[in-house]
C-alpha cells in the first residue's frame, strides 16, 4: 500500500518536473527573443546568436520576419511579436505559437530594426538551420533559396551540408549552388571552369538557366568558356526535346488509334461513311462521368476502380447505341454514301443536343485514379501515367480486336464481308446480321475510346468532333479495313503532326499532313495496306 502511494507521488513530481522545463524552456525562448528589441545593431545580433544556439525550430521564421521587417516589440511590456499591418492598425501574433493577440496601433509598438550587415548574417543563420535540417524538405527548400542568392559567404556552410547529404535532388542542387558561389567569387580561372563543368554536367534547363544568369557578370575570359557550357546544354537538350516530341507523338497517336480503329472495322465491312462516329466516342466519355457520380454517391472507395467499371459499361453502352442506329436508319440506306452521310452527320447533331440537354453545355469533370496521375522522369523526358496507361490500352484493345477478328466465328464472317460481301452471302452467312454486329461492335470501340479521351480532354457534348476527321484519315491512309494499316496509319499522323508543330505551328502542320495524304492517296488509292479479294461488286 506504501509502496503503491510512493509511486503515485513520484510520478506526479515527475510530471510536475516535465512541465516545469518544458515551462521553462519556453519562457527561456521567449526572454531570448524579447532580447532583439533593445540595444544596438551588435547587442541585436548577439540575441540572434543566443537564439540560434538553442536550436529551436520557430527561430529561423523569428529571424526571417526581422530581415522583412515584420518583428515589432510592444512599448507596454517589452514583448516581442509578429504585426502585420492591417488598416490604420497593425495584427500582433504570438511568434511562438501563432496565437492572436488583437490588433496595436502605431503608437504602441516599434519597429525591431535590422540594417544590411545583420541582414546577411540572419541568412547565414537561417541557411545554417535549414541546410542541416533532419527535415528533407526543409533542407531541400533551403538548398533552393541558397541557389537562388548564391552568396559566396555562405561557401564554408554550404560545403558542411554538402559532406553531410545522402539525398541525390538536394545533393545535385546544393552542387549547382556551390558551382554558382565559386562563378561569384574571386577564385581562380581554373576553379571556375570547373564550377562551369560540374554545371555542364548537370545536362538540365535548371543548369542552363544558371549560366546564362552568370554570363553577363562573367570575366571576359571565362565568358567564352560558359557559352559553350550553354551551347552545349542547349544542343543536348534539343535532342531530349526531339524524343519528347517523340513520347506526345506516340501518345497521340493511341488516341487516334483508338478513335479509329472502330470506325475501321465499321467502314471497312460495311462502306460507311458514319459521321457519328465521333459521337460514339463523345458518349463512352460521358458514360465514365456518370460511373464516377454514381460511386462518389454511392460508392467513394471504389473511385480508383472507376475505369474497369466505365470501359465495359461504354462498351455495352454505345454498341447498344449502334446497333439501334444501324437497324433504324442506315439499313436502308446501304449503296446511297451521299444519303447515308447527310443521315450519321445529322445524327450526331441529335447526339450532341440530346448530351447537351441533359447534362448542359459545360465542360464535366473526370477524375483520374491515383495510378494515373503524376509522372516520372526518364533521362530528359517526362512521362505522364495517364498518357503511358492509354497507350497500353490502345495496344491491348488492338490486340483483343486481332483476335476476334483472326480467331472467332464473328470475326471471319466480318472479313468475308469485308473482301466480297455478295460471295459471303452467297455462302450462307447472314450479312445483315453481321452488319448490325459489327456496327456495334465498332461503335463499342469508339465507347471505350471515349473513356481513355476523358482522362486528357474535355468531356463536353463536342468531344467527337475533334476527332473524326483524324480518324477517317487514319482510316484511308491505313488501308480500309486492315487493322494493322490502321496501326501504321495513327502513329504516321500522330508521331508527324507532333515533330512538325514546333517547325509550323499546330495549324499549318496539320494543312501539310493532309495535303501529303491526298497526294498519297492518289498514288494508292486503297491505302498503306490494301485488302486483296476478288470483289464483284464496288
Amino acid at each position: 500500500m506504501t509502496i503503491g502511494i510512493l509511486r503515485v507521488i513520484f510520478t506526479l513530481v515527475a510530471l510536475a518536473f516535465t512541465h516545469g522545463v518544458a515551462s521553462a524552456q519556453s519562457g527561456d525562448l521567449s526572454s531570448l527573443v524579447d532580447a532583439l528589441a533593445p540595444g544596438s545593431f551588435s547587442d541585436r545580433e548577439a540575441a540572434m546568436n543566443a537564439l540560434v544556439a538553442t536550436g529551436d525550430e520557430h527561430v529561423p521564421a523569428i529571424l526571417q520576419a526581422l530581415a522583412d521587417g515584420d518583428l515589432y516589440v510592444r512599448k507596454a511590456d517589452g514583448t516581442v511579436l509578429f504585426a502585420r499591418k492591417a488598416g490604420s492598425d497593425y495584427a500582433l501574433t504570438d511568434v511562438l505559437d501563432g496565437t492572436d493577440l488583437g490588433v496595436a496601433s502605431s503608437r504602441e509598438i516599434d519597429k525591431v530594426k535590422a540594417n544590411n550587415n545583420l541582414r546577411g548574417k540572419i541568412r547565414t543563420a537561417i541557411g545554417r538551420m535549414t541546410l542541416l535540417s533532419a527535415d528533407e524538405t526543409k533542407r531541400l527548400s533551403a538548398a533552393q533559396s541558397v541557389l537562388k542568392n548564391a552568396n559566396p559567404d555562405m561557401m564554408a556552410l554550404l560545403d558542411e551540408a554538402l559532406a553531410r547529404e545522402a539525398d541525390p535532388e538536394i545533393r545535385e542542387t546544393m552542387e549547382l549552388a556551390r558551382a554558382v558561389m565559386v562563378l561569384k567569387s574571386d577564385t581562380s580561372f581554373e576553379d571556375k571552369r570547373a564550377a562551369v563543368d560540374l554545371v555542364v554536367s548537370k545536362g538540365d534547363r535548371a543548369a542552363q538557366t544558371v549560366l546564362v544568369n552568370q554570363l553577363d557578370a562573367a570575366p571576359d575570359d571565362l565568358k567564352p568558356v560558359i557559352q559553350a557550357g550553354i551551347d552545349s546544354i542547349g544542343r543536348n537538350l534539343a535532342l531530349w526535346d526531339i524524343g519528347q516530341n517523340l513520347i506526345y507523338g506516340i501518345s497521340q497517336s493511341s488516341v487516334l488509334l483508338l478513335a479509329a480503329i472502330g470506325l475501321a472495322i465499321t467502314f471497312g465491312v460495311m462502306g460507311i461513311i458514319n459521321m457519328a462516329h465521333g459521337e460514339m466516342v463523345m458518349l463512352g466519355a460521358y458514360v465514365t462521368f456518370v460511373v464516377q457520380e454514381l460511386l462518389r454517391s454511392f460508392a467513394p472507395g471504389l473511385m480508383d476502380y472507376s475505369l474497369a467499371i466505365a470501359v465495359p459499361t461504354a462498351f455495352l453502352f454505345t454498341a447498344l447505341v449502334g446497333i439501334a442506329i444501324e437497324r433504324s436508319v442506315i439499313r436502308w440506306l446501304y449503296g446511297r454514301p451521299l444519303e447515308t452521310l447527310l443521315a450519321t452527320w445529322g445524327l450526331s447533331l441529335i447526339l450532341q443536343q440530346s448530351v447537351r440537354s441533359i447534362f448542359g453545355p459545360t465542360n464535366k469533370l473526370v477524375s483520374p485514379p491515383s495510378w494515373m496521375t503524376g509522372a516520372f522522369e526518364l533521362g530528359g523526358l517526362t512521362i505522364t501515367w495517364n498518357r503511358l496507361w492509354i497507350v497500353v490500352f490502345a495496344l491491348a484493345v488492338f490486340l483483343v480486336l486481332q483476335i476476334v477478328l483472326n480467331r472467332t466465328p464473328m470475326g471471319l464472317q466480318m472479313r468475308a464481308v469485308t473482301q466480297n460481301r455478295r460471295m459471303a452471302s452467297a455462302m450462307g452467312i447472314r450479312t445483315p446480321f453481321v452488319d448490325a454486329m459489327t456496327f456495334g461492335l465498332g461503335s463499342g470501340i469508339a465507347g471505350m475510346a471515349g473513356v481513355a479521351l476523358s482522362q486528357i480532354d474535355n468531356v463536353s457534348p463536342n468531344l467527337g468532333q475533334g476527332y473524326i476527321i483524324d480518324s477517317f484519315m487514319v482510316v484511308v491512309f491505313g488501308g480500309v479495313g486492315n487493322l494493322w494499316g490502321t496501326l501504321i496509319g495513327a502513329l504516321t499522323l500522330g508521331v508527324s503532326n507532333k515533330m512538325l508543330e514546333p517547325l509550323t505551328g499546330a495549324v499549318l502542320g496539320k494543312i501539310i499532313i493532309l495535303v501529303l495524304i491526298i497526294l498519297f492517296i492518289q498514288r494508292r488509292p486503297r491505302g498503306l495496306f490494301a485488302l486483296k479479294g476478288r470483289a464483284i461488286e464496288q
